[in-house]
Formats: C-alpha cells, structure tokens, sequence
C-alpha cells in the first residue's frame, strides 16, 4: 500500500457531475474519502440525498451532512424567495454574476471541511470548483482556492503546527465536456447525480437553469448521452 492509499482526505459532495467526479478522482489517487455535504437551506433536499448515494457509490468510507441555515441570511435565488433565472446566458463570460450566487457559499464549506479534516488528522480537502464553465461566481477561481489555502495554514492549530493544509481543486481548468468525458473514463454513473438548482422531489432537472443547461451542454460537446432525468 502506498503511502498516499493510507492518506485520510474530505471531500466536499453537493450531488452533482462536478464533485461526484472530484471524489473518483480522489479515490483513484489512493484517498479514503470522507464525503462532506452541506444542507444550507438550498431549494430542495434532492441534491443532499444524491450526494449520500454518489458518495457510497463510489466508495467514500463515510458520508456527512452537516446543517448550516443561509436561508436566514438569504440574498440569492437559491435561499431566498428570488426567481431562478431561465434560459439564461449568466454563464456567458461577460464578468455578470448572476442570482444564484450564494453569499460566502464555498468559504463556508469550505471552513467546515478544514474543521473536519482537521479532526480526522487530515490535510488534503477536495472540492469541484470549476472556472471554465462556471456561472460567474467570485468563489471557483484559482485565486480563491490559493487563498482559502493559505488561510487554512495560518488559522488552524494542525496549520501552524506545520502539518501544512493542501486544497485540491482538480477540476479547476477543466470545461464540462473534459469532465463529462472523465468522469466516464472514471466510470461515474452522471444518472445518480443531481444538478438542477430547481429539481423536483424525485431528483428531475427543469432543463432550463443554468446548472441544467451547462450539464447538457457538457454532455453535448463531449459526445456524451445525456443521462438527466427531466421533468
């Protein structure tokens, strides 16, 4: 066994294509996952239950959910009573970002990932931000990830300690055809995963988000099927 196989590393799941890929990968190096998801007061609880059956699928050696209430503090589509925005182009690189945009979102999760592994005598924490095909946010950038790094060094007693804390962001420069196309390769069943910011009950995407249409499109130009469950 290699050294890196006996490695402990938490990977942040939401349920969709991005971090169920992150955490293949993640178990192809070797890791032992320990799938973190955050229940934040989004829309709908069909992402949470898809993060529990693609982290178990896909041998994560536990599964946490922990409770965080941003619906409180509100200020985006997807915790507060704002619209969705349909059909559109908030992906379209003009530097728009659009309402879906979660306040202090990855930072947050991010935090309570750094507090687990910190726990768990772990310094690889993993997450599927993504800044080619992303929806403008100001947290999927390198410079945030780079960031979040050196803050988790410098705040944390196993940081200062010299343990030294790593942020993995694998999909980072990846656009969603590359990683439709490796999550293939690294043989993700995409059909258990959720993206849909408005997904119904069962898991069914409305097709006209913009997480719905940058999934589609992914598949789209990869070539791939489009394994979405549609309303």
């Amino acid at each position: 066994m290699t050294e890196t196989s006996t490695r402990k590393a938490v990977v942040l799941v939401s349920g969709g294509m991005d971090s169920a890929v992150t955490v293949a990968i993640a178990r192809e190096q070797g890791y032992q996952v320990h799938a973190l998801s955050v229940a934040y007061g989004q829309r709908h609880s069909s992402e949470l239950e898809a993060s529990e059956r693609v982290s178990h699928l896909l041998g994560a050696v536990e599964h946490k959910t922990v409770q965080v209430d941003l619906r409180s503090i509100g200020g985006s589509a997807l915790t507060a009573d704002i619209d969705v925005p349909l059909d559109d182009d908030a992906h379209d690189g003009d530097g728009h970002i659009p309402a879906t945009y979660v306040p202090a979102r990855n930072t947050i999760m991010l935090s309570i990932a750094l507090g687990w592994a910190e726990v768990l005598g772990s310094t690889d924490i993993w997450c599927g931000v993504n800044a080619v095909d992303y929806s403008g946010y100001p947290d999927c950038r390198p410079a945030f990830i780079e960031a979040f790094e050196t803050l988790a060094n410098v705040a944390t007693k196993a940081g200062v300690e010299g343990a030294g804390f790593r942020i993995h962001a694998p999909l980072m420069r990846m656009s969603k055809a590359d990683i439709a196309r490796e999550g293939r390769r690294l043989g993700v069943d995409f059909s258990t995963t959720v993206s849909c910011y408005q997904a119904d009950t069962e898991g069914r995407a409305c097709g006209h988000c913009d997480a719905c249409r940058l999934r589609a499109q992914g598949f789209r130009e990869a070539g791939l099927p489009d394994p979405t469950r549609y309303v």
